[in-house]
Order: C-alpha cells, then structure tokens, then sequence
C-alpha cells in the first residue's frame, strides 16, 4: 500500500484504527522532507500491513498547530491508537526499519497498563 494523504477530515480515523498508523508530517519546500520521502515510500512498500499516511503542514495548518508542529519532517507513529513515537528529523532506511520492528515487538497490553499507571500517579489522592 502506497501512502495516504492524511487531513483533520480523516486524521482521526486514520489513527486510531487498529495496527500501525506511521504519519510524516512534511511540506514540499523542506529539503530533508524531500530526502525523508523515498525512504517512507520504500517502507510504505515493503510493510503494507501498515498505514503509511503524509500530513502537509502548509495544507494542514490547522492539524499542525494542534501537534505543535515546529520542525518538520516530523515522523509519529500510533499503534492501536497510542501515540508510541514522535520525532523530528528525516530518519536513514535501516533506523525506520528498526523502529517498525520495535513497535510490532512491543506488547500493546503492556504499554496500556504503563499508560494507566502514569496516569493513575498524577492524578490527586482523595
């Protein structure tokens, strides 16, 4: 599966459907966007079990402020609708490679329950 253009209309659904939803956020006069987009597509190709989708930030200011979107290419990645990566900078091929098989290695059960344990400790004691 090639990548998908991802908008506020379909970010939503896009990202918390189940499996891996990876997001480049980029914008077409950013050169290391531009280096970053072979790779992202390669993977695009070799993994089609997961959602490779591309968030212009110049189209998409709205989403993009709502991320706090400063430095682009910013990479995010969601798995069963947990944010589990986000970081700015074009990654190298075999990085992004590492990182895909990293997060199908994670146990989703797991990272929820360390999810609700942080949340559990900041929460106020009645």
């Amino acid at each position: 599966m090639a990548t998908m253009e991802i908008s506020k209309e379909n970010f939503e659904a896009t990202v918390s459907k189940p499996g891996i939803v990876m997001v480049d956020w980029w914008a077409s006069w950013c050169g290391p966007c531009r280096a970053f987009a072979p790779i992202f597509e390669k993977a695009s190709e070799q993994h089609t079990d997961i959602t490779f989708g591309k968030i212009d930030t110049d189209a998409q200011p709205e989403l993009s402020g709502m991320f706090q979107i400063r430095s682009i290419p910013t990479l995010m990645v969601f798995r069963d609708s947990v944010l589990l990566f986000e970081q700015a900078g074009a990654l190298p091929g075999p990085v992004l490679e590492e990182l895909i098989q990293k997060v199908r290695a994670l146990d989703m059960d797991e990272v929820r329950r360390e999810i609700a344990a942080r949340r559990a400790a900041k929460e106020p004691q009645a």
